[in-house]
């Protein structure tokens, strides 16, 4: 499935079934590889996502000045 086509949850629950088939440890080396690339192009759409999503987040609370009215709570967890 092309990524554009998913919707950010969508991404992450297929992430989470990526690592559950991977950490069984039942996959052939070329399967797992295949599943790790995937797991791969999963994370940087997410991470992606979140980005625009903390982008659109601090737009909307910015002042007309552009100061920040309201301190945002931290997004950045573990990247």
């Amino acid at each position: 499935m092309d990524n554009t086509e998913l919707t950010f949850e969508q991404a992450m629950a297929e992430l989470e079934e990526i690592v559950k088939r991977l950490e069984k440890g039942e996959l052939t080396l070329d399967e797992s590889i295949s599943f790790f690339r995937r797991g791969v192009e999963l994370t940087k759409y997410c991470n992606k996502k979140l980005d625009e999503a903390e982008r659109s987040i601090t737009m909307l609370i910015e002042g007309e000045n552009g100061v920040i009215e309201k301190e945002l709570p931290e997004l950045d967890q573990g990247r």
